[in-house]
């Protein structure tokens, strides 16, 4: 299915989905916040994903991936996060981030390692939900992941762990 760039009209509807996956819906109004959606057959939000970008480009914060329950174990999931992985290196990022207190094994299929999440945060200082975790104290209980991006040729191809 195509994922097709989230506007301002998708973004209640976006928050609500978001909400049931039990996802941080901060932030998504703003420009620096690239979300994409997949659509089933009766319009509504199956899938979603996206990140965000440090100030100086070099690395992406991943956020709001998420499937819909009658998509969950049907791949959706892995190839929503491999978009978000390649259109972050398309942007330019060398290196991908995110927070995942209970999703680490899928991360770690798709070659994310533990990361520190005080550095996540030095790097990502800007980013919408490493604002809010500071601020609200949350930063101290999430977990962080990372994982290098590379691109190859002009598909800009993300490396798979192992590769």
């Amino acid at each position: 299915m195509p994922c097709t760039r989230a506007t301002s009209d998708d973004l209640d509807e976006l928050r609500t989905f978001l909400l049931e996956a039990d996802l941080t819906v901060a932030g998504l109004d703003s420009l620096a916040v690239q979300i994409w959606l997949e659509r089933g057959p009766e319009g509504g939000i199956i899938g979603s994903t996206g990140f965000e970008l440090s100030a100086d480009g070099a690395h992406a914060l991943i956020r709001s991936v998420a499937v819909s329950g009658s998509m969950r174990a049907s791949g959706a999931g892995t190839r929503l996060a491999r978009f978000a992985l390649a259109e972050a290196a398309r942007a330019g990022a060398g290196r991908a981030w995110l927070f995942s207190r209970r999703s680490g094994p899928f991360w770690q299929k798709l070659g994310f390692t533990p990361a520190d999440r005080d550095v996540l945060a030095s790097v990502l200082p800007g980013t919408q939900q490493v604002r809010l975790f500071t601020s609200t104290g949350q930063l101290g209980r999430e977990v962080a992941w990372s994982r290098e991006l590379v691109s190859g040729d002009a598909s800009f191809r993300v490396r798979e762990r192992g590769a």
